[in-house]
């Protein structure tokens, strides 16, 4: 059986951790790893990610370290040990063979975060799509060939939306530049049924809706989607997905994470109201009614 990778997004977040601690506590690289009896290379390598970080290492650097704040130890541990989860853990991992690296790991920090807030410019966000957009979506990327691939994405994005509508359900604000409602995706019938759906998710007290009209004008989200994750009592863990036609991109580091947090906070406050938002979406509903 293949080797299955730790997430690679968690290990650089829980190498950014300890690479700080170390720092703070003036340790050397060399001393870090006299202190594991191992190799400078092997504690860069911790610090980028590249190598999980097992129960007694980590022990043994929190105490190099002085890391002796409990709850940071608890931080540290919680981390190591999502890290460390295998892939095959997860639900997604029977749908491996269809999803990227990146997707899998955006599936990951989706199971664990508290929230997501996402801008997006022409496509409904996949957590509030129907099937049939859905399926629109994934026939017109050409990433995946076959029925039986095309199948497996689809139901994959369904099963996403359980982090929307299940127990525990995360907080969900999506800011929609109205492109998003005139792109017929699909067909009229699909946009009409994808629509309403909208204004359904709408109604549920962990989702907020809000369209960015055209009559805006130039704003600073205008050149790209993206979504930015939160993490239960973990702030500084925040990340930033970014997406392009070849693969997405995540952010991690603070001042990239906190450029998006200052994005969207203008973008939500360029949109409509949420109120205004649903009339709008009905309105534009209609008009594929007709």
């Amino acid at each position: 059986m293949p080797t299955v990778k730790p997430s690679t997004v968690l290990g650089r977040q829980l190498g950014d951790e300890l690479k700080k601690f170390r720092e703070a506590a003036g340790v050397s690289m060399a001393e870090a790893a006299e202190a594991l009896d191992c190799t400078k290379g092997k504690i860069s390598r911790i610090e980028n990610g590249h190598v999980p970080v097992r129960s007694p290492d980590l022990i043994a650097l929190m105490q190099t370290y002085r890391v002796e704040e409990r709850a940071a130890q608890d931080r540290l541990v919680a981390l190591a040990r999502r890290a460390n989860r295998r892939r095959r853990e997860g639900w997604w991992h029977a749908y491996a063979s269809v999803l990227s690296d990146t997707y899998i790991d955006q599936i990951e920090m989706e199971s664990i975060c508290e929230s997501i807030r996402t801008y997006q410019v022409q496509l409904v966000p996949g957590l509030l799509q129907t099937a049939e957009y859905g399926r629109a979506v994934t026939v017109a990327s050409r990433a995946w060939q076959t029925p039986e691939e095309i199948d497996q994405f689809v139901r994959v994005r369904l099963a996403r939306q359980e982090r929307l509508t299940g127990e525990g359900p995360i907080e969900y604000w999506a800011v929609l530049a109205e492109g998003v409602l005139h792109q017929r995706v699909g067909g009229t019938d699909v946009m009409r049924a994808q629509l309403d759906h909208l204004l359904t998710m709408a109604q549920r007290p962990n989702i907020t809706i809000q369209v960015l009209p055209f009559s805006r004008g130039a704003h600073s989200s205008m050149y790209g989607p993206y979504l930015l994750l939160a993490f239960p009592q973990m702030a500084s863990l925040d990340l930033v997905l970014t997406e392009t036609p070849t693969g997405n991109l995540w952010m991690e580091r603070e001042p990239e994470v906190a450029c998006y947090q200052a994005l969207f906070d203008d973008a939500r406050m360029a949109a409509l109201p949420p109120t205004d938002s649903l009339a709008l979406i009905r309105h534009v509903a209609k008009e594929y009614k007709s």
